[in-house]
């Protein structure tokens, strides 16, 4: 299942005030054609450009109910796991209607998933073109030799007090694969701490990050120095990239993009 509908309505209803709690959402609602309808959106959400001018629910992760209440929303979008039990009971207690949406990280996954928006939202047809729309870039992505394989470490990091690693399960590693490369870290799900021992074991041959995290670190200069970094191939070449945090992360209609930009990078 990728949608969960909870609510009031029923489906076929047209909404006109619209609450994305997701930037990979957002960027469907967009590509929907639905963008005049978002009354808000989080903080994940920041594409198109436009979407920056629009109110933000809440200036963190966490989302509270007058907040969501304020805008006074007919529906709520949101990823599967990311609305607390708490919520959904407070949203049902006012009446607004629901949708928790399933991400897959995997094309079929993603095709899934614009169709679930698209059918919450009364844009199946609509959603079924930007699913022709998307397969079609995707298809045209060239695919990289075997012997052209980089080894790529994932970093998230908000200065060097704060930074972790991504293994396998995330949508940076499904990015990392669409791209025709390997994840330096394997043998976990999900993110974990970064540590020296484990950067020089996996010795990535690219060391990625978002553009954020990168000047979080001092840029290419401060990664190099970090301990560890010159023994890693990547250290030795200076193959330290960086790209748009939700063009990277969100895993929605722009992946085409983001696998071409990645595949750019590495080369």
């Amino acid at each position: 299942m990728f949608l969960i509908f909870i609510g009031f309505t029923s489906y076929g209803q047209s909404y006109k005030r619209i609450i994305s709690l997701s930037g990979a959402i957002t960027e469907v609602v967009d590509a929907l054609g639905l963008g005049e309808q978002l009354v808000a959106t989080d903080i994940t959400s920041d594409y198109p450009a436009y979407i920056n001018k629009i109110p933000k629910v809440s200036r963190n992760r966490s989302v509270g109910i007058e907040s969501i209440s304020s805008f006074r929303p007919d529906v709520v979008l949101a990823l599967e796991g990311e609305l607390s039990p708490e919520l959904q009971q407070q949203l049902k207690a006012l009446k607004i209607p629901f949708f928790l949406f399933k991400q897959d990280f995997s094309k079929n996954g993603l095709f899934s998933f614009i169709k679930a928006v698209g059918k919450g939202l009364n844009r199946v047809e609509e959603g079924n073109k930007l699913v022709a729309k998307v397969s079609k870039e995707l298809s045209g992505i060239r695919k990289v030799a075997a012997a052209s394989q980089q080894k790529i470490l994932f970093i998230y990091a908000r200065g060097a007090g704060y930074m972790s690693v991504s293994g396998q399960g995330t949508s940076i590693d499904a990015v990392i694969k669409d791209a025709g490369h390997q994840n330096a870290m394997k043998g976990f799900e999900g993110f974990k701490t970064y540590n020296t021992e484990a950067l020089v074991a996996a010795n990535p041959d690219v060391i990625l990050l978002f553009e954020f995290g990168k000047s979080s670190l001092g840029g290419d200069e401060g990664i190099l120095k970090m301990p560890g970094v010159k023994l890693t191939n990547a250290g030795k070449n200076n193959k330290i990239v960086s790209m748009d945090a939700t063009l990277l992360n969100n895993y929605s209609v722009r992946l085409a993009q983001a696998i071409s930009q990645l595949q750019q990078l590495v080369r």
